[in-house]
């Protein structure tokens, strides 16, 4: 990947962006504030620089005059870096230089890291819970009539050293018909026990030779979204992968209104059967992607958190959301997929990840192993932040978790003019520091039409370091601006004005929008801080932070630290892992040595039911105010702001 050297003029600040990336963007990685209400879609025309020297292409349309192009100027927002470049902010100019150093900092996002799949052959662990073994079996004969499950399992001991196999009754049923398509010629598909010394299963069994055609599904069954992928266990890639959402929204937004839903007659089967349908239709569209054969997938590994396991399975859940929070089981069998309602051949077995407990589960059992916590020396802070919360702590020698519940914030729900990040959502937002006016930056450079999660945060952040709003979320309504209004008795901050979105409306944020978000971000804040007093810790004896989940590698992670979402720690200390769930449920699909050691992992996890520990409502309510109420938890942000009310 070609990466360009961009310096911004007259602050001199820098950023190293690939090549090819949007003019606007690489501003606000800078920390430099452009006007842009529309969002990059190039019709509001404020986002006007000048290009002194480099390789910048386009940004030239109607709302510049020939005189203004022929002076350099382009919209940043319609601009695309080729190389390096230096560009001048003509507004900021105009701007004192001692706001500007106070003004903005870079973006500090969190390292991606993904774990290395092809190590897992170097280290000998590349030992898929599927095998496919290619047989070439003597024909009977008048003196070798044996039967025809003798004469497969006999031959297999003999010259493949198996000699503790099961045949099922679906498989004897199958064999006569099979053996003799090709002349005795068959591929049979083993199921590996977790455990040596257990017997494997003879799970299919087809003519000829496809020994090289042996896949997998990996799945992750989230409460908002449904994430699957096909897997190559002869090479251990990713062929196709495929997202949907979950089809229960329609049922509730969280785990707790859906297991209401199942209390109604009909509710379970109901939910039981959407998910189901998602789920089948996922599988289509990436094994279609993968070019490969339903009949060619010999297995499938499912995460979820307790609720949706249980939902995905058609077992109650009335006890999860009750104390003392039972849920019906932690450890599952592998499953007939095809009894599940899964649209996979007979053979095929479901392998579902354990739960911890009610509100702690195999997604987050899959987080622990696919990072890798469970084997690591570093103290760490392992957090999946969604509609639910769930954090653990620990190392190789203990673990601990914790889970909250979030609500709908971070993914646009109780949010005004929030919404899911999708095409159109605001994900990305500064200010500037005397006019008040945004610089707003969407998903797919368009109009506006709502705020994604993401950019909740770092509005909420921004208006809160410039002193926009105070700390307890309310507007500084002295500031002499059209954009903070009252409306209805409500205050709130235009975002963008009419004209500059794709709805008939301003988009605004409201002081209970900022409300809502306080209360999001104080149940994680406050869940981290229990979680590591009732294990004898404090944050500073943390050596890093693995964020999961949906929109981690989008946080700003100062921006976070700004409103108390995250403990204040080296950003440098923090990365981000993405779908957690999914990587767990991939790497249990390559390895039964996953499969071996979540075993033990889950019987060495402590749960602390947040409800039921007394210290949680203390740090919660401690919690609800911008970053916290004592600011001696954040002394970067402390020092941030007292030079800035020093000016």
């Amino acid at each position: 990947m070609t990466t360009c050297k961009v310096v911004f003029m007259p602050h001199n600040r820098e950023a190293v962006v690939r090549e090819g990336e949007n003019l606007i963007r690489a501003a606000m990685e800078a920390g430099v504030h452009i006007n842009a209400s529309c969002g990059g879609e190039g019709v509001c025309g404020k986002c006007r620089v000048i290009i002194e020297s480099g390789a910048v292409e386009g940004g030239i349309t109607e709302k510049l005059s020939r005189e203004d192009i022929e002076k350099g100027y382009r919209l940043a927002c319609r601009s695309v870096i080729r190389g390096d470049a230096t560009v001048r902010v003509p507004v900021e100019s105009e701007v004192d230089a001692s706001v500007l150093k106070l003004q903005f900092t870079a973006r500090k996002k969190a390292k991606i890291v993904q774990p290395d799949f092809g190590a897992l052959k170097e280290q000998g662990l590349f030992l898929p819970p599927v095998e496919k073994r290619y047989l070439d079996l003597p024909e009977p004969t008048g003196p070798d009539n044996m039967a025809d499950t003798t004469r497969l399992v006999s031959f297999l001991k003999l010259h493949h050293d198996e000699h503790r196999l099961v045949v099922g009754l679906p498989m004897i049923r199958k064999l006569p018909g099979t053996l003799r398509t090709d002349h005795f010629r068959v591929t049979v598909t083993l199921a590996r026990p977790v455990q040596s010394g257990r017997k494997s299963k003879i799970i299919n069994i087809e003519p000829g030779d496809t020994s090289n055609r042996n896949f997998a599904i990996a799945l992750d069954i989230g409460t908002t979204t449904i994430y699957g992928e096909v897997i190559d266990l002869k090479s251990g890639k990713v062929l196709a992968e495929g997202a949907d959402f979950n089809g229960q929204i329609s049922y509730g937004e969280d785990v707790i209104t859906r297991i209401v839903f199942t209390e109604t007659p009909g509710g379970l089967e109901k939910l039981n059967a959407v998910v189901i349908e998602t789920i089948n239709r996922i599988i289509d569209k990436i094994i279609r992607r993968a070019k490969v054969g339903r009949e060619e997938i010999s297995s499938i590994t499912i995460a979820g958190n307790t609720t949706m396991t249980q939902l995905f399975l058609k077992v109650e859940p009335y006890y999860i959301r009750r104390s003392p929070y039972v849920p019906a089981a932690t450890l599952y069998p592998p499953i007939d997929a095809s009894g599940l309602g899964l649209n996979l051949g007979e053979h095929v077995e479901a392998l579902v990840y354990p739960q911890i407990s009610s509100y702690v589960g195999g997604d987050i059992v899959a987080g622990v192993m696919g990072s890798g916590i469970y084997r690591a020396e570093k103290l760490t802070l392992f957090m999946d932040i969604g509609t639910n919360a769930e954090i653990v702590v620990g190392n190789k020698e203990w673990l601990a978790c914790a889970a909250c519940s979030a609500g709908p914030a971070f993914e646009g729900g109780g949010v005004k003019f929030g919404m899911r990040a999708a095409r159109g959502a605001i994900e990305d937002f500064s200010m500037h520091p005397r006019t008040f006016e945004p610089m707003n930056i969407t998903i797919g450079s368009v109009r506006p039409k709502g705020i994604c999660g993401s950019g909740l945060i770092i509005m909420v952040a921004t208006m809160f370091e410039m002193g926009i709003v105070d700390s307890q979320g309310k507007y500084n309504r002295n500031l002499g601006t059209p954009r903070i209004r009252e409306n209805e008795g409500v205050w709130e901050y235009v975002v963008a004005w009419q004209a500059d979105t794709q709805i008939d409306r301003d988009i605004v944020l409201t002081e209970i929008d900022i409300e809502n978000l306080m209360r999001a971000k104080a149940a994680i804040y406050s869940g981290c801080q229990t979680l590591l007093n009732e294990v004898g810790l404090d944050i500073g004896m943390v050596e890093r932070i693995i964020l999961a989940g949906g929109f981690g590698s989008y946080i700003d992670l100062e921006k976070a630290m700004t409103i108390g979402l995250l403990p204040e720690i080296d950003p440098e200390k923090v990365t981000f892992v993405g779908n957690s769930s999914l990587m767990g449920a991939r790497m249990s699909a390559l390895t039964n040595r996953i499969r071996l050691d979540v075993a033990s992992v889950i019987q060495r996890m402590t749960n602390f039911e947040l409800s039921e520990t007394p210290s949680y409502m203390d740090h919660y309510v401690a919690a609800l105010f911008l970053p916290h109420t004592d600011m001696d938890k954040f002394p970067r942000l402390k020092a941030r702001l007292g030079k800035r009310h020093s000016l």
